[in-house]
């Protein structure tokens, strides 16, 4: 059998054998797809690294290491999570084509726009901590009590935060898309979600509370922008509607066929 490039459709018959076929031709595009791009990473090490000792002060030296192969170590694990963002695309799709024929017709006119969000939302979320969140938090930090400490940032660790505090921002972001699919299965409504405003802030500052971050300036700036988007979810959630009933014209796959 050969692999699948395109998602199977809805009234596809497949046999257990074809759809664990689909799934290693899949999983094995996708980790095709994370080596080139961890190749194209580790080529391109000392430049990711400049990007991630950005946010850092510019009073304080490079970040540290201990032991002979910390260096080497901290450079491959860095170079794997830009590889994960590089390849995030490619393997989202993969996903989705997976996935896609569990969904109806009338699922998949909500389903599609939805998960083509994800990449969008998550790269996003990247680059709003990148940018917004990191360096004050950062600051904040380091300069925390900072004439009763010799602080030295050990670069294990700061990458560690780094890339943890991004990778759970670009989760966060996916907000919208779970909304919007709770709406659209019935779970709850735009008008409900209007009524818990107050409750969907605390939710939100819980959330970034949770995050991998322990300062009040960083759980304000992640807060801000998950209440920002719960508001959009709810606009986009109003524009695309609750359950739908089945259009006539469509057949259903319930019943059964003569």
């Amino acid at each position: 059998m050969s692999p699948r490039r395109r998602p199977a459709k809805h009234d596809d018959r497949m046999s257990v054998v074809d759809h664990l076929g689909e799934l290693r031709s899949r999983i094995f595009i996708s980790l095709i797809a994370f080596g080139i791009a961890f190749g194209f990473a580790g080529w391109q090490n000392e430049r990711i690294l400049n990007i991630v000792n950005e946010p850092l002060p510019e009073n304080l030296p490079e970040p540290i290491t201990f032991g002979v192969t910390e260096a080497f170590t901290t450079t491959l694990t860095n170079s794997a999570y830009a590889a994960i963002l590089i390849a995030l695309p490619v393997i989202l799709y993969e996903l989705y084509a997976f996935i896609l024929p569990a969904f109806s017709p009338q699922e998949r006119r909500v389903a599609t726009p939805m998960l083509m969000m994800v990449p969008f939302l998550f790269i996003g979320g990247v680059v709003f901590c990148y940018f917004i969140v990191l360096p004050p938090a950062i600051d904040f930090l380091l300069s925390f009590n900072a004439d009763q400490f010799n602080t030295q940032v050990r670069a294990k660790d700061y990458y560690s935060f780094v890339t943890l505090t991004m990778g759970a921002m670009g989760l966060g972001f996916q907000l919208p898309v779970g909304i919007v699919l709770a709406v659209r299965a019935g779970m709850t409504t735009p008008t409900k979600l209007r009524k818990n405003r107050r409750y969907a802030f605390l939710a939100c500052a819980v959330v970034a509370a949770l995050l991998p971050t322990i300062d009040p300036v960083t759980m304000l700036l992640e807060t801000a922008p998950l209440y920002a988007l719960f508001e959009l979810s709810i606009v986009l959630a109003s524009f695309v509607g609750g359950p739908r009933p089945l259009d006539p014209s469509e057949p259903d796959e319930n019943e059964p066929v003569e």
